[in-house]
């Protein structure tokens, strides 16, 4: 089969011929139909993602539309520990498989589900969010950060703040359901202020930056928090700033915050697998929109490398 394959940690992929997997007992060899190109895939390509073994070659993809050999389309999770799915075939664990409807576009799901399911996930499994709370998300200008502002209006938030750098993109959220937008650019001081009186009482932080932002974010809302002793979820997604923050001890005492992670690991296999079906169903019912950018599977060098459309994500094509 013809694959995109990672042979050095210090070079994108190449499209080369490559071995099929062969199935263990519980797999079925697919074909792959679309493949998303995540921040998540380029952290494990490049050998810098938390579950990274260091192991060489590999083929990236984390997840995917595929055909099964009766012919159905599903979407479907990799196992950890299976080749990648930017190929034109990959391992599927059957358990880790959602049928798609015959409506759903194969591209579309394929450039939605990974950076839906980072908040729908974090809103339904890691909280006990409720219609009705105030939601702010940090770095709403990524794309998972724009699909967290649509996953919190649909599932009933009150007040979504969204906030980041790129005014162009901060301008678009609104329609897609922030209440309010937050620029996080020019003077740190005053952009912490704006962000403390914008979202001081929310319920829930969305956190898709992590490092100097969050750090800069937590004593400015805690500072303009109208009861500190209401329990306040601050959900760490992304790191897009950095892996690490100082945290002051005071900011546990001084308040009701909670910190948590959401990602693999934090939540069971079984559990996002439990999630899928009801967001595919959003994505085809329109309630959902993803911008994606479908390419073909053997020009991957260059998609990896190409500048970013900050609005859309790449989609391999294999087989559609």
């Amino acid at each position: 089969m013809h694959a995109a394959v990672v042979r050095s940690f210090d070079h994108p992929p190449r499209y080369e011929e490559f071995p099929a997997p062969r199935p263990a007992e519980g797999q079925v060899l697919v074909d792959v139909l679309a493949a998303g190109l995540h921040p998540r895939v380029r952290s494990g390509a490049n050998g810098t993602h938390y579950t990274s073994d260091g192991r060489l070659p590999l083929i990236p993809g984390v997840d995917g539309v595929a055909r099964l050999p009766d012919g159905r389309r599903v979407y479907f999770v990799a196992d950890d520990d299976a080749p990648g799915t930017m190929a034109e075939q990959a391992l599927l664990d059957p358990r880790r498989a959602v049928a798609l409807p015959d409506d759903a576009d194969p591209v579309v799901i394929a450039a939605g589900m990974n950076p839906a399911m980072s908040s729908w996930v974090a809103l339904r499994r890691r909280i006990a969010f409720r219609p009705g709370q105030g939601v702010l998300i940090l770095g709403a200008t990524g794309n998972a950060g724009r699909m967290a502002v649509q996953i919190a209006r649909h599932l009933g938030a009150a007040g979504i703040v969204a906030a980041g750098r790129d005014p162009h993109r901060l301008g678009l959220l609104t329609d897609l359901g922030a209440t309010e937008v937050v620029s996080l650019a020019g003077d740190p001081v005053r952009a912490s202020e704006r962000l403390g009186r914008a979202a001081g009482d929310v319920d829930v932080v969305l956190d898709y930056t992590w490092g100097t932002p969050t750090e800069r974010a937590i004593p400015a809302l805690l500072a303009h928090r109208t009861e500190r002793a209401t329990p306040f979820d601050w959900i760490q997604i992304g790191s897009t700033a950095g892996p690490d923050i100082a945290l002051p001890s005071a900011a546990l005492r001084a308040a009701n915050l909670r910190i948590m992670g959401s990602g693999q690991g934090s939540v069971t296999a079984v559990g996002i697998v439990a999630e899928l079906p009801s967001l595919i169903e959003q994505f085809c019912a329109g309630t959902l929109t993803a911008g994606a950018l479908p390419v073909p599977l053997a020009e991957v060098e260059h998609a990896w490398t190409a500048p970013a459309d900050s609005g859309r994500r790449v989609v391999l094509t294999a087989s559609v």
